[in-house]
């Protein structure tokens, strides 16, 4: 009996014993649960401070959180080829760890074009305005939605941004030619890309010397990739841009064959003057173009115009110098009867520059990147580029390509140094400024005594770096003498001016009316109604333009008429069916487009 009651007790104080393990095991595991869920909720709340430290814009995490778990990644493209294409995404992501950016997939996720392998041949698109090279290709890593369980909590970006490479921020020509033109005209092309959206830089550069230029496009901080690590490892763009457009880039620097202008400029001066504008207007310059007033001036206004005038020197004061500046700044006050200033990349600000560019009826400058300032320069202005000995002008055209842009009206001289006593080299020097102290001895000797360089690929070569940072007593009368006679083909802006560059419209109601004079013999006459825009329009001259294709053929023959019907005879067939085109053509050169083709039976 003891035994059996004793045997009670112990099953009831283990009894007791378990429930209080239970009790407190749960109690345990519930704190554990808390614990966790606040260190859950205060990563979240982390993470939405994040979000707003980069943005004003209010983001709901969890809504945030939920569309890409459940809807994935979005992604549409405009263009046909990896060279123009521009992508736009909702909900892009990025891992720092990786350096990849993730494209989740959900069974709502679009990805157009969806081009599957061919993704990687070579590239969905190019990070930069500099086509196709190989350093600034885009593309991304797929993950299901699913994985984002175990992954990193994401760090979500508000903001619209535009995400893109640049090419060399250290050097100003292409910091503008290659990225803050190409920059601007897309967030133009794209109506959410304002002055809100936030720019990202993915090449892994610095800030450079120039970043205060990228600030003048928005006004968010740009990130640098580095920057991104700060946020978080995964970091997702609720929507994003994706790449850059090319159409406002004029020069190729000689990756494929020797550096030139492009073969299919699609910008012109007035874009280039819009864009300086605009930037002039975000440094607080506010100079206008005399071509652009309104209304004419009076004589005594005129008069005191041309007395303001000046020329604007550009001063280098490390390599590539004009080693008689002082010299060179009095013959030019003295040939024009004008101040000379000069201006300094080392000892200004760039607004300061611009500020006297914008105004300068003359820029004169050694071959360098501070010429694509001359874009700031005032219409009817000149360019004078000076070039060291034995680089040709012809092969180095970047500034001459811009400064030519139809509608930049600028007048373009170079005067080149042929004389090899007036230049000072330096060969010992590191390569990337002119030394040749590293190369065979045979190598130095031929390139000393060289007195043209070759045309040649990019980037490194050594006979041009060394002729380029070469210093340059320049020949005050040949210097002259150039300048005068290139003077004496300026044109005149007011002539340049009456010239339209409009294009005519289609001509309107063509028809055509045959018939038959013989069994050898038959005649077509097509007329026409003049473009709707002509009647607005003063223009010189106005011709038509007519092409008349037999059905089968492959040739067809051309006629530019003064006249809006003609009858034609000769080669016209009786019993045959001819195909006929008519456009307008304005001053010899402004092509409007066909009208719809026409189809005669004779």
């Amino acid at each position: 009996m003891r035994a059996s009651v004793a045997g009670c007790r112990m099953s009831f104080g283990a009894l007791i014993n378990g429930l209080l393990v239970s009790v407190i095991a749960a109690l345990l595991w519930k704190y554990s649960k808390l614990s966790e869920h606040a260190a859950s909720l205060e990563e979240e709340l982390h993470m939405t401070q994040q979000s707003k430290e980069l943005s004003q814009a209010r983001i709901d995490y969890h809504v945030a959180l939920q569309s890409l778990q459940e809807h994935g990644t979005r992604m549409v493209c405009t263009g046909k080829m990896h060279t123009d294409r521009i992508c736009r995404f909702d909900y892009l992501c990025y891992s720092s760890e990786a350096e990849e950016f993730v494209f989740f997939h959900s069974n709502s996720s679009v990805m157009l074009p969806n081009l599957g392998s061919r993704r990687f041949q070579p590239a969905l698109l190019d990070l930069s305005s500099v086509e196709d090279h190989n350093t600034q290709y885009f593309n991304f890593l797929e993950l299901p939605a699913g994985a984002l369980k175990f992954m990193p909590k994401p760090v979500f970006v508000p903001d619209v941004t535009l995400i893109l490479n640049r090419f060399n921020p250290d050097n100003l020509m292409h910091v503008f030619h290659d990225d803050l033109l190409p920059a601007f005209f897309t967030m133009k092309q794209y109506s959410d890309l304002d002055d809100e959206a936030r720019l990202v830089f993915m090449e892994g550069w610095g800030e450079g010397p120039h970043f205060d230029l990228y600030r003048l496009l928005s006004s968010k901080q740009p990130l640098l990739k580095e920057q991104l690590r700060n946020f978080g490892k995964l970091m997702c763009f609720t929507k994003s841009y994706v790449g850059l457009s090319k159409m406002t880039t004029w020069y190729q620097y000689g990756f494929v064959q020797p550096q030139g202008p492009k073969a299919n400029i699609l910008v012109s001066g007035n874009e280039i003057r819009h864009f300086a504008k605009a930037l002039m207007e975000k440094m607080n310059i506010t100079k206008q173009d005399e071509a652009e007033k309104d209304g004419g001036s009076s004589e005594q206004e005129r008069e005191r115009d041309k007395k303001d005038e000046y020329i604007a020197v550009f001063s280098r004061s490390t390599t590539r110098l004009i080693l008689n500046e002082a010299e060179l700044i009095m013959a030019l006050a003295q040939e024009f009867q004008m101040r000379v200033v000069t201006v300094s990349l080392e000892e200004q600000s760039f607004p300061s520059i611009i500020q006297v560019i914008s105004s300068a009826s003359m820029l004169v400058s050694m071959h360098g990147a501070q010429l694509i300032t001359s874009m700031f320069l005032p219409r009817g202005a000149t360019v004078v580029e000076l070039f060291p000995f034995a680089v040709n002008p012809e092969q180095y055209t970047p500034y001459k390509t811009l400064a030519t842009l139809p509608g930049m009206d600028l007048h373009y001289i170079f005067w080149r140094n042929s004389k090899e006593e007036n230049t000072v080299t330096h060969p010992d020097r590191p390569w990337e400024q002119g030394g040749i102290a590293h190369l065979e001895k045979d190598e130095q000797e031929r390139i000393l005594t060289s007195t043209d360089v070759p045309r040649h690929l990019c980037c490194r070569n050594p006979e041009w770096l060394f002729r380029i940072y070469q210093d340059t007593l320049v020949d005050i009368p040949s210097f002259l003498k150039v300048l005068k006679d290139g003077m004496k083909s300026k044109p005149s802006l007011k002539k340049t001016k009456i010239a339209t560059t409009v294009h005519p419209g289609r001509v309107r109601e063509a028809h055509c009316q045959t018939s038959v004079q013989t069994p050898n013999e038959a005649k077509l006459t097509v007329s026409w109604q003049i473009p709707w825009n002509l009647k607005y329009l003063k223009v010189r001259e106005v011709k038509y333009e007519v092409w008349i294709q037999e059905q089968g053929e492959n040739t067809y023959m051309p006629y530019i008429l003064p006249q809006q019907n003609y009858t034609f005879s000769e080669n016209i067939k009786p019993f045959t069916t001819y195909l006929v085109w008519v456009r307008c053509i304005f001053n010899k050169n402004l092509l409007g487009p066909f009208a719809d083709v026409l189809t005669c039976r004779t």
